[in-house]
């Protein structure tokens, strides 16, 4: 009854699968940790702190363009309606 070659060398692989199943979880875990934050805001949390701030700051230099782009163009019709009366 005692263990043959060929079971201890399916055996010996099964450990080893199972060692490297195990390291590649805890790899995982702690890039998963890394990413959400553990107790921590994590990278992700970051990143979307980031990104709401430039979303603000496009929205209100958007804003700013579009005023700026109406008052040039404003100026810009007035000044051709208007050339003639100046060249004169």
């Amino acid at each position: 009854m005692g263990i043959t070659d060929r079971e201890f060398a399916l055996k010996a692989i099964d450990i080893e699968f199972q060692r490297e199943v195990l390291d590649k979880l805890v790899r995982l875990e702690t890039k998963m940790d890394t990413l959400v934050g553990n107790g921590q805001p994590g990278r992700m949390k970051l990143a979307e702190d980031k990104v709401s701030v430039l979303e603000r700051n496009d929205l209100r230099n958007s804003v700013h363009n579009r005023l700026v782009n109406g008052a040039i163009s404003t100026v810009i019709s007035v000044a051709i309606a208007l050339h003639k009366y100046w060249l004169k």
